[in-house]
């Protein structure tokens, strides 16, 4: 399929979601997701933390896929809160595993990471899961996390240390509720959208997926 940047409509739960796909490389070992921030918010699969995220992991050569969740640019559907997006997520990674037959990784930012972790805790296709910016509280809602505790997978989390939406002493309090392998970055001085760090939460993502997933080759600059 080639290096290039694939512009499709997946087939969602709710009507078409529109999609891009970086294709990685032939030799790929792992293919990921990458699901944005809230969609009534602004948050769309163009977001910067969701880009810089996407180029990191494609900088190991893993096709990663981004999408529009239901309701968000031109994907079909209505926001459902978080509910009916989880079958977006759902759709997407049945897409992945069909057209690659790759261990997954998850990777999501902030209303993506809330969503996604949902459905990919205790997915045995699901080789490790990242979440940047994770959310405790935004725009009026609370998010828990006590199903993490039954996530077996490695994960990241990565966040700053002035995010608005996740203080630092409660997203530790949620690292703690999942069992090892467990890694939590706090990226100095960064907000919610890491704006002026992103290399930082790049470096992350790359030193984790080395540590797990390809300690035979440092991943290329993006």
């Amino acid at each position: 399929m080639g290096n290039g940047i694939k512009s499709f409509f997946l087939k969602g739960p709710a009507g078409k979601l529109e999609a891009l796909l970086n294709a990685g490389e032939p030799a790929a070992t792992h293919a990921a997701l990458v699901c944005h921030p809230h969609p009534l918010y602004g948050g769309t699969m163009h977001n910067k933390v969701v880009y810089h995220a996407m180029k990191a992991l494609s900088s190991f050569g893993f096709p990663v896929l981004r999408f529009n969740f239901r309701g968000a640019g031109l994907s079909e559907g209505e926001h459902d809160k978080g509910q009916g997006e989880q079958a977006d997520v759902r759709a997407a990674l049945e897409w992945l595993e069909g057209e690659y037959k790759l261990p997954l990784i998850f990777c999501g930012f902030s209303f993506g990471a809330a969503t996604g972790m949902r459905v990919v805790c205790g997915d045995k296709r699901i080789a490790g899961f990242i979440s940047l910016g994770t959310p405790i509280s935004a725009e009026g809602r609370l998010y828990t996390y006590h199903y993490l505790q039954n996530c077996a997978a490695p994960k990241l989390f990565v966040s700053g240390a002035r995010d608005q939406f996740g203080p630092e002493d409660n997203v530790r309090k949620v690292v703690e509720l999942a069992p090892e392998p467990r890694e939590l970055v706090i990226v100095p001085e960064a907000d919610h959208f890491f704006e002026g760090h992103l290399p930082e939460m790049q470096a992350a993502i790359r030193d984790w997926i080395i540590k797990f997933f390809r300690p035979d080759r440092q991943a290329e600059a993006s």
